[in-house]
């Protein structure tokens, strides 16, 4: 028996850090590593090539995005496939499993937005804000709000369609066919002015370059449906007594 015991835990991650047969330790010990998470965002709305995760993720050096990439493969979150002529590349793509780490995500998201030390001008990955238009979208300000919508920044490019309270997004290699509204930015950052800032659209696009287009009112109440969560009240200062 104890050679047996020793078989398993050579051959899994479970305990490498924590010791602890907790699911949320165990979470950790999965998902905790810097750059882990930013990883599998980025692969959340499609597959992408090594080089594109190195281009979105500018800080992470070859060696450890090739051991990130690595690691959860081995976990069973994540599989190398080819992508479709005329890219026939190999690429890297979730698992179903890989997938339901967008909940955790979104969660994580909306709890840390609240922070009063979140800086929402730091640089965001067109990913990362199609990502978080899913997780800010407030349902019951959709409500019988159905559209299909096109995102374009620089060269990345994304096909929505919101319906029944709910953001579907995928990655898109041409403008989406039938969209209603048409939104593009140099960056992210610009949309994201308009959207969470709720600066006016004019206005943001005189400072930035950012294009919407389609009718204006349907932009407006697309634009509503999105909301950041109330920020907590800033940390008391130390008592000098």
């Amino acid at each position: 028996m104890e050679l047996q015991k020793e078989t398993i835990s050579s051959s899994s991650s479970h305990g490498r850090w924590y010791g602890d047969a907790c699911g949320a330790a165990f979470a950790m010990e999965l998902l905790g590593e810097r750059w882990t998470l930013l990883v599998l965002r980025e692969l959340m709305l499609g597959p992408r090539r090594f080089s594109g995760l190195r281009a979105s993720l500018p800080g992470i050096s070859a060696k450890v995005l090739t051991e990130r990439l690595e690691r959860l493969e081995r976990a069973g979150l994540l599989v190398r496939t080819m992508l479709p002529p005329p890219a026939s590349m190999q690429a890297y793509e979730l698992t179903e499993w890989g997938r339901e780490t967008e909940p955790i995500m979104q969660a994580m998201g909306r709890w840390a937005v609240r922070s009063p030390e979140h800086d929402p001008t730091l640089p965001l990955t067109p990913v990362a804000a199609m990502l978080a238009l899913r997780t800010m979208l407030r349902p019951e300000r959709a409500a019988g709000l159905a559209l299909n919508a096109d995102f374009a920044f620089g060269h990345e490019r994304f096909a929505a369609r919101l319906a029944d309270g709910s953001l579907h997004v995928v990655r898109a290699q041409a403008p989406t066919p039938g969209a209603e509204l048409a939104i593009g930015a140099a960056t992210p950052g610009a949309m994201l002015l308009w959207i969470f800032g709720k600066r006016p659209l004019e206005e943001v696009s005189r400072e930035t370059g950012l294009v919407v287009e389609g009718d204006r009112d349907l932009a407006e109440r697309f634009a509503a449906a999105f909301a950041l969560p109330p920020r907590i009240g800033a940390r008391a200062a130390p008592s000098k007594s």
